[in-house]
């Protein structure tokens, strides 16, 4: 690429690089709080053990109003700790820009849920996912990743390049080389998209010839953290691997 293309990315790296840094200090940092924390719930389970052994249990009705407050909702929006156990994506249709971009029109919905999600695109671009991501600091999985938590690592502002069985393996190489140096980025083969590479972010998705297609570049360097992200500079890391 020439150097106007390496002027525009070198800020946007740096920028990542500078939000990478910051997500691995809050994950020490959460580290340290979650052990304290864990320390303070066996003493108050060890407590509360003796106080059980010398109180006689109540009766079935408190326990069932007990266990029906602690239970909580079953639904949430993204970033709460609630799961509902089937989802959707919203509604819309892709609209194909002149630069080859298909950018999805309509609503993309949000929320966690725990069972499968039918997607109306492949691989998706956004909608209802897995509480969990799919870990996303230039990951290269040679294997399906579901698509409910690959939907979660594009909320966080990843990019997700994807190929079937008709992609050239040198292509397949070259890109998975890409992403490894590419934070914000995952890798993995999708075996009914309809062409045979595809990268796709929160509610954009396109077609590259391959690996050498300058294309691949530009999606990267405009997506990866690009605008489209719902949940700007969150953790890529700390989730789901293989």
């Amino acid at each position: 690429m020439g150097s106007v293309h390496q002027t525009g990315t070198d800020p946007r790296r740096a920028r990542i690089e500078e939000m990478r840094r910051a997500e691995q200090a809050r994950q020490r940092r959460n580290r340290v709080i979650v052990v304290a924390a864990s320390a303070v719930v066996v003493a108050g389970l060890v407590a509360g053990g003796a106080v059980f052994v010398n109180t006689r249990s109540g009766d079935d009705k408190s326990t069932s109003a007990g266990t029906a407050k602690a239970g909580g909702t079953s639904g949430a929006k993204s970033g709460t700790n609630g799961a509902k156990n089937g989802g959707q994506t919203g509604s819309g249709h892709f609209v194909t820009g002149a630069d080859g971009v298909r950018t999805w029109k309509g609503t993309l919905t949000r929320n966690h849920v725990a069972g499968p999600v039918t997607y109306p695109m492949e691989p998706p671009v956004g909608g209802d996912h897995n509480p969990v991501w799919q870990n996303c600091d230039g990951e290269v999985y040679t294997k399906p990743v579901r698509n409910e938590n690959a939907v979660h690592a594009l909320e966080h502002g990843a990019v997700w390049v994807t190929y079937n069985d008709k992609a050239p393996k040198a292509d397949v190489a070259a890109l998975a080389a890409k992403v490894r140096r590419t934070p914000y980025t995952l890798m993995s083969p999708v075996a009914d998209q309809k062409d045979p590479i595809m990268l796709s972010a929160w509610a954009h998705q396109r077609t590259v010839t391959g690996a050498g297609d300058p294309n691949a570049d530009k999606f990267l360097a405009e997506f990866v953290q690009g605008p489209q992200t719902p949940e700007p500079g969150a953790a890529c890391t700390g989730g789901l691997g293989q």
